[in-house]
């Protein structure tokens, strides 16, 4: 007889279960339930503790360090009408990720921490990530279970070691390093509680009298909308609880709320789907549609081998990490052959095994698995990725239901505890070391050199955290092998670039940027660089003319308008250098560089008035910036000034006491001023500072000659 897939096999909201019957081989204790949750958030938190002094690592440079929404000072509106990255919404340029929540818990933690400490932006993900783990145990009890209450109204956990076993392997799995130890994972762990809060508060609205309560519908929706404004994905909740229904008035009810928040979640975009480029995601820019499947499917594959097998985990993996299949022979067709076997073998389990539990098992473990991964699927969008390891964070919960689920039908006890026991070793450890690379740039980026020597963004990083550090030279041979596997890759010829021409290297330098704006004719930065090097290599005209290409393709540009200043002042144009140095000073009124070369400019042409006003109008700005100190109280020294210029030396040395060139000025001024003992003290420091100052040793030996002439004539 046909096997007829029975309907309560999948809807728990009025099925109380027996006993699981395989729960019983399981090798764990019965632990009370408060046991249990701490026994879970225990294990969280041993895998990931040695992450929580790390440092701001890759993406958090852009979504915490530079993201003005995260500052007080900004207003908190902000927050709702940007991106996760700090920009407008509205902006061609946003990536449409709108985590309103997420950014204020960032917010919250700047507040609370006083500043920009790292320390407590881990902490609160280790914690989030230990309470997910733990409230894991009552959601897969009601997956594998259903939803029983014992005679006080309580929910009872019918699979209390099964739950047990899938929780402490979801605490442990190390494809979740990303979520936890990357600050950014915040958005995947607040999606994932408010996911979890959603789904156990929908079982909230079925009593044990089996009555259907529309309030707690209500605040699983509430929830629902707050997992969505954390990240994109929580929205995948409604599938869940959808599939699970029986009765067409929930369903009606569910499904309602699923379109109102889309809808808003469309409209919040305004410009519509962000657009992504080739190298974010070259699989949906094959040339046939065949390709585009056939290269989705082997995404879909890998996806499921870093959760089987965790071990090869990345940062990005992208720009070639992962090479295209053109075509049907290509041997990894076996990989997505092999994944749609397993998969249908589980599909076909799930919908016509005669055992009503194993059916109702595999069928929400497969849900828990599918659903929250379908957003990255590149079915419904294109994304902006090829493989990401956060967006498995709550489909590995499905994973980890399967696998607690197979090794309960493991018969032979002493091997299921050698199995579990040697898995959870290996989760363990394999979470401490990948925590440990995340902790700080340099591991992290080297970590994935051997996972994926490919990608060219992978080079990139290391030259750049090489570089930021003082090590160009090794820098160097990192972005010209990003540049060999990438050869469009604007921005590593941009850095390099920048590193030639401090090398002097000017012709490369000249080459490679140039290159780059022919590529991407918008690269500002990349004009700028440019029309630095065409200033040292005396292209003045060719110069001034990049310097105005990268302030056309971006407008407020204050460090263009420095540089174009100083090709202004060296071609003796003084007006124009002026009138660009306040262009800058303007846009960025902290800019000291633009500062303190219109003073000096303006003392040079003995405009000593004007760049009296100057210097103070910048003092009143930049209080404590000892430069343009300096530079003022020259300027008041050429006036007679000479108090109020000895009060401005002195400030700039009690801020920067070795400047020789300070205490050489301050000299000449008690020179002048006719304090020769003075005078005679602050060359001897400025001397022995810079034994080289140009001037200061003449200077000096002209007052000795009058300090011996006055001694002489001393009656």
């Amino acid at each position: 007889a046909a096997i007829v897939c029975e309907p309560e096999s999948v809807c728990f909201c009025n099925m109380a279960l027996t006993e699981v019957y395989w729960d019983h081989h399981m090798p764990l204790p019965k632990l009370a339930p408060i046991q249990a949750k701490v026994t879970v958030a225990l294990v969280a938190l041993l895998c990931f503790i040695n992450s929580y002094d790390g440092e701001f690592v890759f993406d958090d440079s852009e979504a915490i360090v530079n993201n003005k929404d995260l500052r007080p000072t900004a207003p908190l509106n902000n927050i709702w009408s940007n991106d996760f990255w700090g920009s407008n919404l509205s902006s061609n340029s946003s990536h449409k990720s709108y985590r309103p929540l997420t950014v204020l818990t960032f917010r919250l933690n700047y507040l609370v921490a006083g500043g920009l400490h790292p320390v407590g932006f881990h902490v609160l993900n280790i914690v989030l990530h230990a309470v997910i783990s733990a409230l894991m145990i009552d959601v897969f009890a009601i997956l594998i279970g259903g939803l029983a209450y014992d005679e006080k109204g309580r929910i009872l956990n019918h699979a209390p070691k099964t739950s047990l076993l899938a929780a402490v392997f979801f605490a442990a799995h190390p494809v979740h390093t990303e979520s936890v130890a990357g600050i950014v994972g915040r958005a995947d762990l607040l999606c994932a509680l408010f996911f979890q809060l959603s789904f156990l508060t929908y079982c909230k609205a079925f009593n044990k009298d089996d009555r259907f309560s529309v309030q707690w519908v209500v605040v699983s929706l509430l929830l629902c909308a707050a997992a969505m404004l954390c990240k994109e994905q929580g929205i995948t909740v409604l599938v869940s609880e959808i599939f699970r229904m029986g009765l067409l008035t929930r369903l009606a009810l569910m499904g309602l709320g699923g379109l109102l928040m889309l809808y808003a979640r469309w409209r919040i975009m305004g410009t519509g789907p962000p657009a992504f480029t080739e190298v974010d995601n070259p699989a949906s820019f094959a040339e046939s549609v065949f390709l585009r499947i056939v290269n989705y499917n082997y995404y879909y594959s890998l996806n499921a081998w870093l959760l089987l097998c965790p071990w090869w985990l990345c940062f990005d993996w992208s720009m070639g990490c992962v090479p295209l299949i053109k075509s049907a022979t290509d041997w990894r067709m076996v990989w997505l052959l092999l994944l749609w076997c397993i998969l249908i073998g589980l599909i076909s389990q799930a919908l016509c095994s005669q055992d009503s539990q194993r059916r109702r098992t595999l069928t929400l473990g497969l849900v828990l698995l599918v659903v929250p991964f379908l957003p990255a699927c590149n079915i419904f969008f294109r994304v902006g990725f090829v493989i990401a390891e956060r967006v498995l964070y709550l489909s590995s919960a499905g994973y980890c239901l399967l696998l607690a689920y197979s090794l309960g039908h493991c018969f032979c006890r002493w091997l299921l505890c050698v199995m579990v026991l040697a898995l959870l070793c290996v989760y363990v450890v394999r979470c401490a070391l990948r925590s440990h690379q995340w902790r700080s740039e340099q591991s992290l980026f080297s970590s994935a050199l051997s996972v994926c020597p490919l990608n060219a963004k992978v080079h990139y990083n290391v030259g750049k955290n090489l570089a930021d550090k003082g090590n160009t030279s090794a820098a160097v041979s990192y972005y010209r092998e990003a540049v060999r596997l990438h050869p469009t890759y604007v921005h590593a010829m941009n850095n390099l670039g920048n590193i030639l021409k401090e090398k002097n290297e000017l012709i490369e330098a000249e080459q490679l940027l140039s290159k780059a704006v022919s590529i991407q004719p918008d690269f500002a930065a990349a004009w700028m660089n440019l029309g630095i090097v065409q200033n040292s290599l005396q292209k003045f005209e060719k110069a001034e003319k990049s310097y105005w290409n990268a302030i056309r393709f971006r407008r407020k540009y204050p460090d263009c308008y420095y540089n174009l200043g100083r090709l202004y002042a060296d071609q003796n144009r003084h007006i124009d250098a002026l009138n660009a140095w306040r262009n800058a000073t303007v846009l960025k009124p902290d800019h000291s560089l633009a500062w303190n070369n219109m003073v000096i400019l303006l003392d040079n042409t003995g405009n000593l008035g004007q760049a009296e006003l100057i210097g103070r109008e910048a003092l009143r700005l930049l209080p404590n910036d000892h430069t343009i100190m300096f530079s003022l109280a020259n300027v008041l020294g050429k006036l007679q000034k000479y108090k109020e210029s000895e009060g401005f030396f002195l400030h700039a040395l009690r801020i920067n006491p070795n400047a020789a060139s300070c205490h050489g000025n301050l000299a000449v001024l008690y020179h002048r001023w006719g304090k020769l003992e003075l005078a005679k003290k602050h060359y001897e420091l400025s001397l022995k500072l810079d034994p080289e100052a140009p001037g200061t040793r003449d200077n000096y030996n002209m007052l000795r000659r009058k300090l011996d002439q006055l001694k002489h004539s001393a009656p």
